[in-house]
């Protein structure tokens, strides 16, 4: 009988350490774009279901405290971020969060707030909320793609140029709120391997909008998080995605998420702590082309490799498993970004 406690207890914290949900969200509206948005009634449904299920919401910046000492975090932990700064955040997510006591987190660019674009928070209102708890963090200056060089520019101008324009959003920030966390959100999730050593560099941490839970095995320059919007603010697909695992990922190849000129259909390699793992069971999906049956090149190593080129822009590998003992799923994305064949860049 003691040997079973002992077994149940040992079973449940491996799994209290195993994953932080971070859900994403844009818009709190049901007068902008699908896509990108959750109705109020919807957003209403999502944090009552955290609420009547046991769920702990948690600031992003205790997440991040969390995963830098290797924190065993308590079970369906989760935290809740929204990129942009939108005015219905502050109108129609505010008020329902602040019910029930849920903390977040609004990834902001400093350019729009200060060219008063439409339907973004003015500083004002951004105040208001940090003096309610809210965190507020970096998301650009001018919300740009990162990744992207101007016409001549060397790389080391280049990272030069996106070094200055995170300081100085981080800068004003402070300015505005008296708030600095350093924590980036990537603007339209978009990250390479020398942008995540710059934030190394600068002690910041990044996330992006690829999918799966964050914990012990992820980087702290990619962190993912789970949007929600349009298709996926469905509940009963949102709540698959509450309960999943950290992807026990040892190694991962190639490791840079913008593609080589040419090389649109990159063969992912993968190093996995089987453990809690069946290979038979795990799957891969590639974005806009459906299931990929991943190779096992040995124990623990399996290879993907989408059939047909990815589209020009951003494209996604998504991997899960089941785990052995719970049932519940381990969930893994790996983003990807490419230009068009000539070199150039998708208009946005």
């Amino acid at each position: 009988m003691l040997k079973r406690v002992l077994v149940t207890l040992i079973c449940c914290l491996s799994f209290s350490a195993q994953a932080v949900v971070i859900l994403q969200y844009h818009h709190v509206s049901e007068d902008t774009p699908r896509v990108t948005s959750v109705t109020p009634l919807e957003f209403r449904q999502q944090m009552a279901y955290l609420s009547d299920n046991g769920f702990t919401v948690i600031p992003l910046s205790e997440v991040v405290d969390g995963l830098k000492a290797d924190k065993a975090f308590a079970d369906k932990t989760v935290a809740i971020t929204f990129d942009d700064g939108y005015q219905n955040i502050a109108d129609n997510a505010h008020p329902i969060l602040k019910e029930y006591g849920f903390p977040y987190t609004i990834f902001i660019a400093v350019e729009p707030i200060e060219q008063q674009y439409r339907d973004v928070m003015n500083w004002m209102t951004l105040k208001q909320l940090a003096a309610d708890g809210v965190e507020l963090a970096n998301h650009s200056w001018g919300h740009e793609h990162l990744i992207r060089r101007l016409d001549g520019e060397t790389e080391s101008d280049w990272l030069t140029r996106i070094e200055t324009n995170l300081l100085a959003t981080e800068a004003q920030i402070v300015a505005k709120t008296g708030q600095s966390l350093k924590m980036l959100a990537y603007p339209y999730g978009e990250y390479n391997a020398a942008i995540e050593a710059l934030l190394s560099k600068l002690g910041f941490v990044g996330f992006g909008q690829q999918s799966g839970a964050a914990g012990h095995y992820s980087s702290l320059t990619a962190l993912p998080r789970f949007p929600v919007a349009g298709a996926y603010a469905d509940l009963s697909s949102l709540k698959v995605k509450l309960y999943s695992l950290n992807m026990p990922v040892l190694a991962l190849s190639p490791a840079n998420t913008e593609l080589a000129l040419g090389d649109w259909r990159p063969e992912m390699k993968v190093k996995l702590d089987m453990s809690d793992i069946y290979p038979h069971q795990l799957m891969c999906f590639i974005q806009g082309q459906g299931a990929a049956k991943p190779l096992w090149v040995s124990e623990d190593e399996f290879v993907v490799r989408a059939g047909l080129d990815l589209p020009p822009g951003r494209s996604r590998y998504n991997c899960t498993a089941p785990s052995k003992q719970s049932g519940r799923y381990y969930w893994f994305s790996q983003a990807w970004v490419r230009p068009k064949n000539d070199g150039t860049w998708v208009k946005e």
